[in-house]
């Protein structure tokens, strides 16, 4: 039978899971200064920075199927290569369309993980990994596992040339286009999840979604938008990879999926759903790129940073679910 005496409340605690990524941050840091001479570099700080915007739009958009307590969504990394592939395919009709169809593309993904995870209660796991295989298989079986080319569709000038620049382009000056849609979009989802109806609405979902339902919150839309969003954040990010490669592939987004949910766990986010924000997500990308840099510099070989990455995922949900029963909560 469970106990339903409240359990002590934990001021630290609290503080913990909403600042505490910050203070890795700052250990990181650090530990970067100590351990090599470059680390601190502006150039090896803006390297940091560039590596990880991809992933923070990608979490932007995660963040609200976590905050759901629906976990995470798997189709995150085919998500990313479809919409890149459909918008070299179609630069051929001009730019805008192009990205246009792009993004297109993220809101039907998103829309039919909307209506299977939100209307039908299936799996969001089970779900979104069989969405990820269905559509790489569309991929490699439209396209033959070619890869596609701006260049090569539209030529080196035109609407190719401006795919290709997409990625490169620069703001006032010094800062690029996928920086400031990361903050914009960081911007636009931290205040929809603390100022609007929909995010109270998510948080309530996310808390105990039969409560939120006897309430009167329409959960399958509120779960289902989650979905979207996440797919187009998916989308965007997409766009953006594949002007980075300069290639159109199936492969094209291949990890994000994990990083996301790590990053949002470590930024306090719990998968549980119902806590956390957008702040403390980014916290946690702030924690991979870093990580990531820093093991760079130590000479640590890709297999073993991504069995250090595993490792600190798990670390991250133990903490998490410490923390949670810190503040009387049990279902980290």
């Amino acid at each position: 039978m469970a106990d339903g005496r409240q359990r002590p409340f934990s001021r630290g605690a609290l503080l913990a899971s909403r600042l505490g990524v910050y203070l890795v941050v700052l250990g990181l840091v650090v530990a970067g200064a100590l351990a090599s001479p470059r680390f601190l570099t502006a150039t090896n700080l803006l390297n940091v920075v560039d590596s990880v915007v991809l992933l923070g739009i990608v979490v932007t958009g995660v963040a609200f199927v976590t905050y759901s307590g629906h976990y995470a969504d798997l189709s995150v990394p085919t998500t990313m290569a479809f919409a890149g592939v459909i918008a070299v395919e179609l630069l051929r009709f001009g730019f805008g369309l192009a990205l246009l169809a792009g993004l297109g593309t993220g809101l039907v993904i998103g829309l039919i993980n909307a209506l299977v995870i939100g209307r039908w209660r299936a799996n969001p796991i089970i779900w979104t990994l069989a969405m990820s295989y269905v559509t790489k298989g569309l991929m490699r079986w439209l396209w033959l596992n070619r890869q596609i080319y701006p260049d090569v569709k539209t030529g080196e000038t035109g609407a190719g040339h401006l795919f290709i620049q997409l990625y490169r382009q620069e703001v006032f000056g010094k800062v690029t286009l996928p920086l400031l849609v990361l903050v914009a979009l960081a911007v636009g989802a931290q205040f929809v999840l603390r100022r609007t109806a929909f995010g109270q609405h998510l948080k309530l979902v996310g808390s105990n979604l039969e409560v939120a339902r006897l309430s009167g919150v329409r959960t399958a839309r509120t779960v289902g938008t989650a979905f979207v969003l996440a797919a187009l954040a998916a989308a965007v990010a997409g766009i953006f990879i594949t002007s980075l490669a300069k290639v159109g592939a199936y492969y094209n987004g291949d990890g994000y999926d994990f990083d996301a949910v790590t990053a949002i766990v470590l930024g306090g986010m719990t998968l549980s759903g119902g806590r956390g924000d957008i702040v403390g997500a980014l916290g946690g990308v702030l924690v991979i790129g870093l990580m990531s840099n820093l093991m760079t510099l130590l000479g640590i070989d890709t297999f073993s940073q991504r069995i250090i990455k595993g490792i600190v995922f798990i670390a991250a949900v133990g903490i998490s679910a410490a923390v949670l029963r810190k503040l009387g909560r049990e279902d980290g």
